[in-house]
């Protein structure tokens, strides 16, 4: 069992930054791909970044290209998601989420998944 506990989230305008954290706990984190996913009121929830086992490797969303930058530590057993030129469309919750099976942007392969973290980008 993997454990994911996100942070960071909160109210920003439009145009500001956020840097959110996914705290791992329970397996050896640097045997996962992790990745960050958002689901905004009433839309599915998608891929957002996800980054290699080492770190070596990050994939992004097209609407996060350029803006977000996705990161790990493995000597703190945490993942990072820097979060700029923000706008009201990225208004959701960002979770967190493990897995063994490659940097895949396929929610269903993913096996852990954290509580979630609200980010709110007012205009």
């Amino acid at each position: 069992q993997v454990q994911l506990v996100e942070s960071g989230g909160g109210l920003v305008q439009a145009g500001g930054s956020l840097r959110l954290s996914c705290a791992a706990s329970g397996q050896t984190f640097s045997n996962y791909v992790m990745a960050w996913f958002r689901q905004a009121p009433g839309k599915e929830r998608e891929f957002a970044a996800a980054i290699s086992w080492s770190g070596g490797s990050t994939y992004y969303a097209d609407s996060a290209k350029g803006r977000f930058t996705i990161s790990r530590d493995n000597t703190k057993n945490t993942m990072y998601l820097q979060m700029n030129s923000l706008k009201p469309e990225d208004t959701a919750v960002y979770y967190c989420a493990a897995t063994r099976s490659g940097l895949l942007r396929v929610r269903s392969v993913y096996d852990y998944w954290g509580q979630g973290t609200q980010v709110t980008v007012s205009s």
